[in-house]
């Protein structure tokens, strides 16, 4: 089976800490040319060597800030202008705060919008003519679980994950007779940032620590444990590989078997 990735230009965002520092690391390792973006210029700098460890490919990065849209289009743009085009975009940023849907703004649903769907919207578009001149391409977007089914106490979240795998369902069947997949890949409780802070708010509402509500997580899922980003950055990698050449359009959970439905 060919997941092989050399040759290719993949662009991974958000890839300076968990899932997408996971992702750029194992597609060094396959072999890609990898684009980092985020918006910490120093931890750019440091992911970027130790890609060049793994990889001499040519291996770059984007600075940009998820939360100013202008930010993000303006520096891929002015990017892909030189250093394109892009074969592999995988679309991924940090989730919105954590809280009951009742009880957001509409100030916070804006915000989580836009650094969600429009962000990736800005991003997409900017790279879909490089692949279709190329005759095909790979978008990956790491979203979550609650695709499938909705989590208690994350009710932005959960809304601006259900828009951005809808968004992505229909661009499967607009770019698909150009040769670009279009998939979702969806966490379920991995070992990041953000799962640390959410089990930190568990623990200070219910009296537990932060070990204690870390493990209860553990215990909802079927193979008991956490996961690690790696094994997301898997999923993310097979999708972008030539052996999911014939996958478009699916909701992939990597999640230990947690979600309830099929």
């Amino acid at each position: 089976m060919n997941i092989s990735l050399k040759g290719k230009t993949a662009l991974v965002a958000g890839s300076t800490g968990g899932i997408g520092y996971a992702t750029a690391l194992e597609m060094a390792n396959l072999g890609a040319r990898v684009i980092l973006i985020a918006r910490n210029e120093d931890k750019l700098i440091q992911v970027k060597k130790e890609l060049e460890e793994i990889s001499n490919e040519n291996h770059s990065y984007i600075v940009a800030d998820f939360s100013k849209p202008s930010e993000v289009e303006e520096a891929v743009t002015s990017f892909l202008k030189t250093g394109g085009p892009v074969d592999i975009l995988v679309n991924n940023t940090g989730g919105p705060p954590g809280g009951p849907a009742s009880e957001a703004t509409p100030a916070d649903y804006v915000s989580a919008f836009e650094m969600h769907l429009l962000c990736n919207h800005i991003i997409t578009t900017a790279c879909i003519p490089g692949m279709k001149a190329s005759g095909g391409g790979r978008v990956i977007n790491v979203i979550s679980t609650s695709v499938k089914q909705p989590l208690p106490n994350l009710g932005v979240s959960n809304t601006i994950r259900g828009a951005v795998a809808n968004w992505a369902k229909t661009l499967a069947n607009e770019l698909g007779p150009h040769g670009i997949t279009v998939n979702n890949v969806l966490p379920g409780a991995t070992q990041t940032g953000r799962l640390e802070s959410i089990a930190s708010k568990k623990a200070e509402k219910t009296g537990s620590t932060r070990e204690e509500a870390l493990a209860k997580m553990a215990q909802a899922v079927p193979l008991r444990r956490i996961g690690d980003p790696s094994e997301i950055a898997a999923g993310i990698c097979f999708l972008a590989s030539p052996a999911a050449s014939y996958i478009s359009g699916i909701n992939l959970p990597v999640d230990g078997g947690r979600t309830s439905s099929l």
